[in-house]
């Protein structure tokens, strides 16, 4: 059970001027669309590049970026059975990536039936950072958020503490 006396162990970083701290961000999360390019590449091949993506905010996450789908190379891509179900955002599906070593397994996510608030979002890809070899917004590489349950991207223009990170589980 969630306690709010967890969420009194994170301790923010003050964000600079020309950053945001994820501990601004918003419970239930909030969807926008991006300004920057999103670029995701995988031994040496584009997989999704776009500059109509959408990212997720939400408390305590860095941003969750989407594609939208005829911005990504099917072809790479393989229907996975996984399915999962997410409060906000409704039940969820994943992809497989084909790789010249064989498959990358659930590389990928997505919303076919999103609830109200993430309607735009519909069919979106999401790519976790750290089952690729790049992520990219603008010209920034991105690093993948800590653990294997979420996908957020962190970039220098967010700070923290991040969820996912070790001692997390309980915020």
């Amino acid at each position: 059970m969630f306690l709010i006396e967890d969420t009194m162990k994170a301790k923010p970083i003050k964000p600079n001027k020309d950053q945001e701290s994820v501990w601004d961000y918003p419970r239930p999360p909030k969807l926008e669309p991006v300004k920057n390019t999103l670029i995701v590449k995988h031994q040496g091949k584009t997989i999704a590049s776009t500059a109509k993506g959408f990212r997720v905010l939400e408390t305590s996450h860095p941003p969750v970026y989407y594609f939208p789908p005829q911005d990504v190379d099917f072809n790479q891509l393989i229907t996975s059975d996984l399915t999962t179900f997410c409060e906000f955002k409704g039940r969820g599906g994943y992809y497989h990536l084909k790789t010249s070593n064989g498959v990358a397994k659930n590389v990928a996510w997505f919303y076919t039936s999103p609830v109200s608030s993430f309607a735009a979002i519909k069919d979106y890809i999401a790519f976790y950072a750290n089952k690729v070899d790049e992520c990219w917004v603008g010209e920034e590489q991105v690093k993948p958020q800590a653990g294997n349950f979420y996908g957020g991207w962190i970039t220098q223009k967010i700070v923290g503490p991040f969820k996912g990170e070790p001692g997390t589980w309980g915020w």
